[in-house]
């Protein structure tokens, strides 16, 4: 797999006002399935993020439905099992970090197992934070 995208991506890549629009889109238009991934919890994030965005008008349940398919018909979707699921989780705790962080590994964790060869994310400090040895892997689009 040569990129992965976290979902920090994929939202700035569907919200037209977003500061990375432009970056982000352009990285996402690009993307076809069989060398781009991104983690299956995303989907459920863009999701939520876009539907509780302090827009107006507010974007509608159906709209934030169109992102998340377009999500999967473009990229891979990754997911943990149980025991790469609860090691995400340990990676956190060990390195001390608390609340949100523990996403970010889990997608970190999604990366490392499609061998991720660029990781592209708007959190750059709390990605490499979490996996230095992805770091110079870790990317902005």
């Amino acid at each position: 797999m040569k990129e992965f995208f976290d979902t920090s991506v994929l939202v700035a890549a569907f919200r037209g006002g977003h500061v990375h629009h432009v970056p982000s889109l352009k990285r996402f238009a690009a993307a076809v399935k069989r060398n781009s991934a991104c983690g299956i919890h995303s989907l459920a994030e863009v999701y939520a993020v876009m539907t509780a965005l302090p827009v107006k008008p507010m974007i509608p349940p159906e709209q934030a439905l169109l992102f998340v398919e377009e999500v999967r018909k473009r990229l891979t979707l990754v997911s943990l099992d149980t025991e790469e699921y609860f090691a995400a989780i340990q990676n956190t705790a060990s390195r001390g970090f608390i609340g949100g962080r523990n996403y970010d590994s889990l997608l970190l964790a999604c990366a490392a197992k499609c061998k991720a060869q660029a990781v592209y994310t708007w959190n750059l400090k709390h990605y490499q934070s979490l996996a230095p040895d992805l770091a110079p892997r870790i990317q902005t689009p």
